[in-house]
């Protein structure tokens, strides 16, 4: 047998809305997704919320608990107290579309700027060959769901909107960082793209989307960070300066 429990639901759309209260059963076991569909189903059949696989692994039903940027079908109801109320925004740093739906295509944008993975020209495909290790160092990389979590909780973009059209975002620094470790990857240089057109130097590495990220990526530590370093040490290392000066020559 479940209990009552208290929600409170943001409803609207772009043009505005308010936080609305419901009564809901809650069963043991159960996570907020859960909730809502039993919102939908009981006291609320128009209320918009975007899911898919609810396993984790689709990225979809990303929304603001109590505040705090999360998935809803990875998110127990078991974490809150008994007579809690437990508020479900959408999140904040994207558009509404209505209710709990927002406009991510922000990110698609920036997906179709980074530069795609270009394999060496003397090589055909099922000729590429890369040591096991290298593919171990950006395994983590591609654990990303693309649930823009660390996207929507990355003050950069989520408080200053005039950042936008120079800052890709942290979901956008782990694929060039994944790219940059890529042993067969023959399209320039990431880091100084990362930072001449997506914005790296933007960030102040706060963690804040490492906090969020539901796949555990160390996204500050394991790509941010080691970009920002590589920037650093081409750019302002006296020595890698020296050396690429007397290698340039010798070519």
């Amino acid at each position: 047998m479940g209990s009552v429990r208290k929600f409170r639901v943001w409803r609207g759309d772009a043009a505005g809305g308010r936080l609305e209260d419901f009564s809901v059963e809650v069963n043991e076991g159960e996570v907020v997704l859960d909730i809502i569909h039993r919102l939908q189903a009981t006291q609320a059949p128009d209320l918009a919320v975007r899911w898919n696989c609810k396993a984790g692994k689709c990225g979809s039903c990303s929304m603001e608990i109590n505040g705090k940027p999360g998935l809803g079908c990875m998110t127990r109801m078991s974490v809150f107290a008994d007579g809690e109320t437990v508020t479900v925004t959408p999140l904040r740093t994207f558009p509404v579309i209505r209710d709990l739906v927002t406009d991510v295509s922000f990110n698609y944008v920036k997906a179709r700027e980074m530069p795609a993975f270009a394999p060496p020209a003397d090589l055909k495909p099922g000729e590429y060959r890369m040591k096991q290790v290298d593919v171990e160092r950006s395994q983590e990389f591609r654990k990303c769901i693309e649930c823009f979590l660390c996207q929507n909780t990355c003050h950069v973009i989520r408080d200053h909107d005039d950042n936008k059209p120079a800052f890709a975002g942290p979901r956008f620094f782990i694929r060039a960082a994944e790219l940059d470790m890529h042993p067969l990857d023959a399209r320039g240089d990431r880091k100084e793209t990362a930072v001449d057109e997506q914005g790296l130097g933007y960030c102040n590495i706060t963690k804040c989307c490492t906090e969020v990220c539901p796949e555990h990526i160390k996204i500050t530590d394991n790509a941010i960070i080691p970009l920002k370093e590589r920037v650093v040490d081409r750019r302002y290392d006296p020595l890698v300066w020296l050396g690429s000066k007397i290698f340039r020559r010798t070519a």
